[in-house]
């Protein structure tokens, strides 16, 4: 008798421990099977950000001449490229051909490429970024070290305008300074500037932003 309770306390000891092992077991492979499925989650969200449904775009600039545009075609590396707008206001893609660029939103250019590439790609994801804006100008003349034509950039303001131009020569009248601009309905206006007061602090409101096409006069 005694040796039987031996046994049977045998076989309940391994019972027991065969238990724990395939509970410890059947636990690991629960865990494991459980990363499988957050990875896909994170698969899931990676292309997201390519599918180009988020472009910044500013529908209030128009393309003109001499801009350079960066123009991205998702899975296309050969059509996309960067490119300047030619002196006609066109460019040129591969399989899109020939376009008119100036005169357009980037966002009206893009549908008009995308438009072009149906017959060759399906469902083209195009991007129109402008790179660099050369086609906003101002002039400055008169009394500059450099008058002449200069490219607009953003924010740029009359004092901004007289340093690109190399400052003031000798005689320069620093207190009548004044920018021409035309109205909406083509009229010119005559806007004051003077220079000695804005230097000290005075009357800055006159240092206003410049638009394109203004002339700076420097008598």
């Amino acid at each position: 008798m005694k040796i039987t309770s031996t046994k049977t306390r045998t076989a309940l000891l391994l019972a027991t421990a065969l238990g724990l092992l395939l509970a410890s077991v059947c636990s690991a492979q629960t865990a494991t099977s459980g990363n499988p499925g957050a990875a896909p989650a994170q698969t899931t969200a990676t292309p997201a950000p390519a599918d180009g449904s988020t472009k910044p775009h500013d529908d209030t600039f128009v393309i003109g001449v001499d801009d350079v545009l960066n123009i991205n075609v998702w899975k296309e590396p050969d059509i996309s490229r960067s490119i300047p707008v030619r002196s006609d206001g066109k460019i040129s893609l591969p399989l899109a051909g020939e376009m008119q660029a100036a005169g357009q939103t980037p966002r009206q250019l893009e549908q008009l490429i995308a438009t072009k590439l149906q017959s060759f790609i399906s469902e083209p994801e195009v991007t129109v970024i402008v790179q660099e804006i050369r086609s906003q100008r101002f002039n400055i003349l008169g009394q500059v070290s450099k008058p002449g034509s200069y490219a607009l950039t953003n924010s740029m303001t009359i004092l901004d305008a007289i340093a690109v131009a190399g400052g003031f020569r000798d005689f320069a009248k620093q207190k009548s300074i004044y920018v021409l601009r035309q109205n909406p309905n083509g009229d010119p206006i005559r806007l004051p500037f003077n220079y000695k007061e804005v230097v000290k602090g005075k009357n800055t409101a006159q240092n206003i932003k410049l638009e394109p096409r203004d002339t700076i006069y420097v008598p």
